[in-house]
C-alpha cells in the first residue's frame, strides 16, 4: 500500500497544474460590452437582411410588374442576375476598400478589416442578397461586425485585449443569424479545440455567450427567425431502417457535396483569369441565371426561405426534380462563391442537403422526409462548412424532433470519415486549398 502511495504522488508530481478559473470580479466587467455589442450586431444583421428583402420585392416583383415581363421568366432571370453582377462589380471595383478580400479565402472566422472596406462590403453583401446569387449573408455580416466593433472597442475601451473584441463580434452574430446562442457557443468551442487557452472552457465562452444570448433575442424579438422547416416530427422510437437511412443519406449528401469542393478551386481559376470585377462578376451572373432557368426560381437567393417552400410538399415533386433543384444549386453556389459575390455557403448548402434528403424520400418511401432532409443538410454542411457541431446543430433544429439527435450523431460519423483531411470549400491567397 505505501509503494502505491508513492506511486499516486509521483505521478501527481508529474501532472502539470490546473489552470485557475477566472474569478467572477474579472467575468463581470465583460457583460455590458458583450451585451451592446450582441444588440448592435444583431441590429446591423437585421438591417442589412430587412433592406436586402425591400429591394429584393422592387427588383423581382414591382419592377418586372411594372414592365409587363414574367416575375421568374427566363428572361428576366437572365437580366437580373447579369445586372447584380454588374452593380457588385461596380462596388467591387469603385467602392473605397473594394469591398474587402477575395470571398473565396474567407471563413466564419474573420479578421478586423480597416473601417473603409465596411461600406462597400455591406453594399456589395445587400446587393447579392436582393438579386438572386446562391450565398448566404453570414461571412460578410461577420466581417462587418468584426471590424466594426473591433474598431469603436479599441477607440472607446483601449484597455481590453483585441481578441475580445473579435470572439464578442463572431458570438453576437452568429447568435444573431440562427437565432439561438447555442450554434455560437458550438463554433466557438470548435474555435479553441488545439489552442492554448487559460481557465475553464465555461470561463472562455462566458462573454461571448452573452454576445451571442443578446444578438439572438435581438434577432428573435424584432424579426422572430425561426429555422423549423415544419416537417412532421419523426414518429415513435426510430428504428434500424431509419439508422440505416441516416447514414447512407448523410454520407452520399457528403459525397455530392466534396465533388463541389474539389472543383471549387478550377472554377475559381476559371473566373480568376477574367481579372477585372467588371468582367468576372457580369459573368458570373449571367451563368447563375441560366442555371436558375435549368433548375427554376427555387434555386436563386440564399435559400432559406426556397428549403422551407421544398419542405411544405415534400411529396410536391419527382425525386429527378429534386435531384436537378438539389445539383443546380450547388452548382450555383459554386459559381457564386468563385465569381466574387460576397457571401457565405451555409444557408445554400442547405437547400442542397435538404432538396437531396426529398430526393431519397422520393425514390424510397420508407425514407422519412424529416430523416433525409436532416441527413442530407448533415452531410452537405459537413463537406461544405468542415463544422462538426454546426452540421450537427442546423441539421437537427430544421426538423425539431429530438428523438433523431440520436440518429443524426451516428449519422455524422462516417460522413465526418468522407471529408476530414481533404480540401475544404476555402482557398489561400495564392489559389490552393485548405485542408
Amino acid at each position: 500500500m505505501s509503494a502505491y502511495r508513492e506511486l499516486v504522488a509521483h505521478d501527481t508530481a508529474q501532472q502539470q497544474p490546473a489552470a485557475p478559473a477566472a474569478p467572477a470580479r474579472m467575468l463581470l466587467p465583460l457583460v455590458l460590452p458583450a451585451l451592446v455589442v450582441g444588440v448592435l450586431a444583431s441590429l446591423l444583421f437585421l438591417g442589412v437582411s430587412e433592406a436586402a428583402t425591400a429591394l429584393q420585392h422592387v427588383l423581382w416583383e414591382n419592377l418586372p410588374d411594372a414592365l409587363g415581363v414574367g416575375r421568374y421568366s427566363v428572361l428576366w432571370m437572365l437580366v437580373m442576375l447579369t445586372a447584380t453582377g454588374v452593380a457588385v462589380g461596380l462596388v467591387v471595383w469603385k467602392v473605397p476598400g473594394h469591398a474587402g478580400p477575395d470571398p473565396a479565402t474567407l471563413g466564419l472566422q474573420a479578421s478586423p478589416m480597416p473601417p473603409v472596406v465596411l461600406p462597400g462590403l455591406l453594399l456589395a453583401t445587400a446587393l447579392m442578397l436582393a438579386g438572386g446569387p446562391s450565398l448566404g449573408p453570414e461571412n460578410p455580416i461577420i466581417a462587418v461586425n468584426v471590424g466594426l466593433v473591433y474598431w469603436l472597442g479599441k477607440r472607446f475601451i483601449p484597455r481590453m485585449p483585441d481578441g475580445i473584441w473579435i470572439a464578442l463580434a463572431e458570438a453576437a452574430t452568429i447568435g444573431a443569424l440562427f437565432g439561438t446562442p447555442v450554434a455560437a457557443a458550438l463554433v466557438i468551442s470548435e474555435a479553441l479545440v488545439g489552442r492554448q487557452v487559460r481557465g475553464l472552457l465555461w470561463d472562455n465562452v462566458f462573454a461571448p455567450l452573452v454576445a451571442a444570448g443578446a444578438g439572438a433575442m435581438t434577432a428573435t424579438l424584432v424579426a422572430h427567425p425561426t429555422l423549423d422547416l415544419g416537417l412532421p416530427p419523426l414518429s415513435g422510437h426510430p428504428g434500424w431502417g431509419d439508422l440505416l437511412a441516416a447514414l447512407v443519406v448523410a454520407s452520399l449528401a457528403a459525397v455530392l457535396g466534396m465533388c463541389a469542393v474539389y472543383a471549387f478551386p478550377y472554377v475559381h481559376s476559371v473566373f480568376k483569369r477574367l481579372r477585372h470585377p467588371m468582367v468576372a462578376l457580369p459573368v458570373g451572373g449571367l451563368v447563375l441565371g441560366l442555371l436558375g432557368a435549368l433548375g427554376g426560381s427555387l434555386t436563386l437567393f440564399k435559400g432559406l426561405d426556397q428549403i422551407a417552400e421544398l419542405a411544405k410538399h415534400p411529396d410536391g415533386w419527382s425525386a429527378g426534380e429534386f435531384m436537378k433543384m438539389a445539383v443546380v444549386k450547388l452548382a450555383a453556389l459554386l459559381v457564386s462563391a468563385s465569381c466574387g459575390f460576397r457571401g457565405g455557403r451555409i444557408f445554400p448548402a442547405v437547400f442542397v442537403g435538404g432538396a437531396f434528403g426529398l430526393c431519397a424520400h422520393a425514390l424510397v418511401s420508407g425514407v422519412d422526409p424529416a430523416i433525409g432532409v436532416s441527413a442530407g443538410v448533415l452531410g452537405m454542411l459537413l463537406a461544405v462548412t468542415r463544422h462538426g457541431w454546426l452540421s450537427l446543430f442546423t441539421a437537427a433544429v430544421l426538423v425539431a424532433s429530438p428523438t433523431i439527435i440520436a440518429l443524426l450523431c451516428l449519422a455524422s460519423l462516417p460522413a465526418w470519415l468522407l471529408v476530414t483531411g481533404r480540401p475544404q470549400m476555402r482557398l489561400r491567397d495564392d489559389g490552393t486549398q485548405i485542408r
